[in-house]
C-alpha cells in the first residue's frame, strides 16, 4: 500500500507542477460552456458543421486508405467506409439544421435505451445504493421521450445546450482538480 501511495504522490508532484495550467484551462472550459449555453442555436450549428467537415476530412483518409489497400481484399470496405462518411459530411454540411435533428433523435433513443438498460441491470444485481442508479435511468428515459416528442424543436438547442453544460462540468472538475493537487502539495510540503 505504501509503495502505491508513494508513486502516486511522485506523479501528483509531476501534475502539481502544471497546476496553474489545469487552473486555466478549466476556466476556459467553464467560460466556453457558459458561452454555449447562452447561445445553444449557435452553439449546436457551430457543432455540427465541425462533425460535418471532421466526416469529410475522414472520408479523405479513407479513400487513401482504400488507394494504400488496393492489393488487398478489404479495398470494397475502405472505399464504403470513405463514400458513407462523405455523403453524412457533405449532407451535414449542407443541412445542419437536419443534421441537428438527426443526432438529436439519436440522442434522445440513447437516453431512452440507456436508461432502461440502467433501471433493469440496477435492479437485478441490486448492488449498494442501487436505487440512486434507477432514478438515474428514470431521469434518462424520461428526458429521452421529451426530446422523442419535442425533436424538431429540440434540436435547435439541445445539442448546443449539451455541448455547453458538459464544458462547464468539465472544466469546474479540471478546477476542482488542480485546487485539490496544489492544496496537497503545499499541506505536504508543509509537513515535511
Amino acid at each position: 500500500m505504501t509503495k502505491i501511495y508513494n508513486g502516486f504522490m511522485a506523479g501528483i508532484e509531476e501534475v502539481e507542477k502544471s497546476w496553474g495550467w489545469l487552473l486555466g484551462i478549466g476556466m476556459l472550459l467553464m467560460l466556453l460552456g457558459i458561452a454555449c449555453v447562452g447561445t445553444t442555436r449557435t452553439a449546436t450549428a457551430v457543432s455540427i458543421l465541425v462533425f460535418g467537415w471532421i466526416l469529410v476530412f475522414s472520408a479523405v483518409a479513407w479513400l487513401v486508405g482504400a488507394f494504400q489497400a488496393r492489393s488487398w481484399g478489404g479495398v470494397f470496405l475502405y472505399l464504403l467506409n470513405a463514400i458513407i462518411r462523405g455523403v453524412t459530411g457533405y449532407f451535414l454540411l449542407r443541412h445542419p439544421d437536419a443534421g441537428a435533428e438527426a443526432v438529436t433523435i439519436l440522442l434522445a433513443s440513447l437516453f431512452v435505451v440507456g436508461g432502461i438498460f440502467r433501471i433493469v441491470a440496477a435492479s437485478l444485481i441490486q448492488f449498494p445504493r442501487w436505487g440512486w442508479t434507477v432514478v438515474s435511468g428514470a431521469v434518462a428515459v424520461l428526458l429521452g421521450f421529451s426530446l422523442l416528442g419535442n425533436w424538431r424543436s429540440s434540436s435547435t438547442f439541445f445539442i448546443g445546450m449539451a455541448i455547453g453544460i458538459d464544458l462547464i462540468v468539465d472544466g469546474a472538475a479540471l478546477v476542482g482538480f488542480a485546487g485539490a493537487i496544489h492544496g496537497l502539495f503545499k499541506a505536504q510540503t508543509r509537513a515535511a
